[in-house]
């Protein structure tokens, strides 16, 4: 099922015809917009008039004054002004949210509501549409009403207690990990709304909270606690009771991560170290005599890392079949042949930076795969392609509009 007004598809991607009205800012709501727009999807995005998204200033480096984040997070998306604050703004919304198929949005709960936009309005006239709603703490509940970034989700969800060193305070991702998360199970249910409505025609609401796409990742915490009584705590570099999976030195005063904490590996990692007698020693033979003694064996495996150089101690060890590696810096991932065969990162041409790299459309699909067509556009960039190509607007009226402020 397809609103694109009796237009060919566009065979850029699978989604290519599907069109998608992103009315969020910042990260939560913007990166859902994103994964579909990867894919092919039309992806229109409406921001306010005179400074857009937030995201166009965010980042810590700003070449040129300009955010190298919104070029990544806005990218394959078109760019229209459009006041939503105003009765003339919302109406604009309205009728391009008519011809749409799925409304991303991660404004505070009520929000769409005081706009006129709540879900029962919107499909009078779009039966078929899906509406995504991103927020800290979902449409529903008591915590529904209140402001929720990431790191709040984050911190509810409980990640940030179990994260960082056991002696200090929890830390967090040097990523934006909640919102991140949210948008990626905003994306799922937006398609699997999609696929329930091309098979009964109806639309629905998919309602991603923050708090609860980090409880989703959180394992067996919850009946860890309600059943056995345990609590997970803080252990730093590693994860209680699965050894060995750690970082170890070189003699190239370098960190590499070793990971060999399932029996038959194990194996092979004692064989590569010459201690074959380690995966019979009792103390190490099994998954749980292994948690149980994790510090001692870590010592082990030091010692032995320690005495030999970084590419010799990585060559040995993907002979054996252990799984190891570096951790990469930005740096290292440019250097890498394996990123560059399999073209994880992409270069696009910007106006303002030149060429611009950032990581490819993942996951990979065989026949239909996704791709990165252009960076994020200018501010209003396509406001003459939408107002005046998709709602048929005459020029007189697109220019007394932005005259006024709407767009």
């Amino acid at each position: 099922m397809s609103t694109h007004d009796g237009a060919a598809p566009d065979t850029r991607g699978p989604l290519a015809d599907l069109r998608v009205v992103e009315m969020g800012q910042l990260l939560a709501g913007p990166f859902c917009g994103q994964l579909l727009g990867d894919f092919g999807a039309e992806v229109i995005k409406l921001e306010s008039p005179g400074a857009g998204d937030p995201m166009r200033q965010w980042g810590r480096e700003k070449p040129h004054g300009k955010s190298l984040w919104w070029p990544v997070v806005a990218r394959n998306k078109k760019s229209v002004t459009c006041d939503l604050r105003t009765p003339e703004g919302q109406d604009l919304a309205r009728r391009i949210i008519e011809r749409a198929d799925i409304v991303v949005e991660n404004f505070r709960p009520g929000t769409l509501e005081r706009w006129g936009m709540d879900f029962d309005r919107l499909r009078e006239t779009n039966h078929g549409l899906v509406l995504v709603r991103v927020s800290g703490f979902g449409q529903t509940g008591p915590y529904a009403p209140r402001a929720g970034y990431g790191s709040i989700g984050e911190a509810m969800g409980g990640i940030r207690y179990v994260t960082g060193d056991p002696g200090g305070a929890p830390a967090r991702a040097g990523i934006s990990l909640g919102d991140s998360l949210a948008a990626v199970f905003a994306t799922i249910g937006a398609l699997v709304a999609v696929h329930h409505r091309n098979v009964t025609g109806r639309g629905q609401v998919v309602d991603s909270a923050i708090y609860e796409a980090v409880l989703a990742m959180m394992e067996s915490l919850l009946p860890e606690w309600a059943v056995a009584g345990y609590q997970r705590e803080r252990t730093g570099s590693v994860l209680p009771n699965v050894s060995p999976s750690n970082v170890y030195p070189t003699a190239s005063g370098e960190m590499i991560l070793i990971a060999a904490n399932q029996d038959t590996v194990f194996g092979r990692l004692a064989r590569t170290m010459g201690r074959p007698e380690l995966s019979a020693d009792p103390r190490y033979a099994g998954h749980a005599d292994r948690g149980r003694n994790m510090a001692e064996l870590d010592e082990i495996i030091s010692a032995w890392s320690a005495r030999i150089e970084t590419e010799d101690l990585l060559e040995r060890l993907h002979a054996g079949g252990v799984p190891a590696g570096r951790i990469y810096t930005a740096k290292d991932m440019f250097d890498d042949p394996h990123f560059a065969a399999r073209e994880a990162i992409v270069r696009l041409v910007h106006p303002d930076f030149g060429e611009l790299p950032m990581h490819n459309a993942f996951p990979r699909l065989s026949e239909t795969p996704g791709a990165v067509r252009r960076p994020g556009p200018g501010l209003g960039e396509h406001n003459r392609e939408v107002y005046g190509g998709l709602l048929d607007l005459p020029e007189d009226e697109i220019a007394a509009l932005s005259e006024r402020g709407v767009i």
